[in-house]
């Protein structure tokens, strides 16, 4: 293999020497390779492409074993610049340093494996031309923060430079106000209060994340009750004092308040489901994404530092689902 390259995409057997037992697992393939760097083959790691005797490796700091085989199954490599492709998305305000927008659920945000076109970075490099290519990380131009797939509403992405660097700093310092909408199984214990508690992985699965005792970040959700229908359903507001991955949703789960249709986080019918009626509890259960919804977002406009707010109205699934609810169940 010539120097400098990468690895061909596939399986990749590495065998552990004695000198090398004890090693970390991430340092001793980066190593062994010497083709990828260190946080990459911990990425690798954390996603479960690595594999020993006892099945897949999920844990970077493993310690090797004398001896042992791994197999790192390498994806295939993706382009380094992602290409325009002509997607329309729903644009609520456009100026020359940013686009705030209204992200439809289904929707991914940035190329990754599994994703590696028709993303919000494609429909963004058509619609604002070739000088927004430099804007911001190589493969994520502009994006300055991200919604999950499913989630739906309010999102700033920037244009400029200028923009990216004030916003990203805004965003990491909290300095903005950021409202979701999400429609949850039971009524929270308190009609208004916090959910505090630091979100990191989960050790049993690497897809998702959860509330640890140890490993992971700080993390706060303020909440309040919009609506509720009997004990079975509730219609919260959420507010987000940080902003960790997944925070809403693993939040709500934890405290017994998973999101409708969450398909990371709601993993068994809920025993509250079995007060609703058939057939609207049937069409609850099988909402087909996360009833989650970004509704406002405001921040100081990056050029102008001029408090600039905006909403976006809930999407037609979720109004749907809420007016059949209030069809056939009593709020109060």
């Amino acid at each position: 293999m010539p120097a400098n390259s990468d690895p061909p995409s596939g399986p990749t057997r590495i065998v552990a020497a004695p000198a090398q037992a004890g090693q970390r697992i991430d340092r001793f393939v980066a190593d062994s390779l010497g083709t990828l760097s260190r946080s990459r083959i911990k990425t690798l790691i954390e996603e479960g492409r690595l594999s020993g005797a006892n099945g897949a490796v999920t844990q970077p700091a493993e310690a090797v074993k004398a001896g042992a085989t791994y197999i790192l199954d390498l994806p295939a490599p993706v382009a380094a610049t992602p290409l325009p492709q002509a997607i329309p998305f729903p644009i609520l305000y456009e100026d020359e340093d940013l686009i705030v927008l209204d992200k439809p659920a289904g929707l991914v945000v940035h190329p990754a494996p599994g994703n590696l076109d028709g993303t919000l970075v494609n429909a963004l490099l058509a619609h604002c031309g070739p000088g927004f290519t430099g804007i911001g990380a190589e493969r994520r131009p502009g994006i300055v923060h991200r919604l999950d797939k499913d989630t739906s509403g309010v999102m700033v992405v920037a244009k400029t430079q200028l923009a990216s660097d004030v916003l990203t700093k805004a965003f990491a310092a909290r300095d903005l106000d950021r409202a979701y909408i999400a429609l949850v199984w039971g009524l929270p214990r308190t009609p208004t209060g916090e959910i505090e508690g630091a979100i990191g992985r989960d050790p049993r699965e690497r897809k998702r994340m959860a509330m640890v005792d140890r490993g992971g970040k700080l993390a706060l959700t303020r909440y309040s009750t919009m609506r509720a229908w009997q004990a079975s359903l509730a219609l919260l507001e959420c507010r987000l004092a940080t902003g960790r991955t997944h925070q809403i949703r693993v939040h709500l789960s934890g405290t017994g308040n998973p999101v409708v249709g969450d398909p990371l986080y709601l993993r068994r019918v809920p025993t509250v489901a079995k007060t609703i009626d058939q057939p609207l509890r049937g069409r609850i259960l099988d909402f087909p994404r996360q009833a989650l919804h970004a509704a406002s977002l405001g921040f100081k406009h990056p050029r102008t530092g001029r408090p600039i707010g905006f909403e976006a109205a809930l999407p037609a699934d979720m109004r749907a689902l809420l007016a059949e609810i209030d069809m056939n169940m009593t709020g109060c």
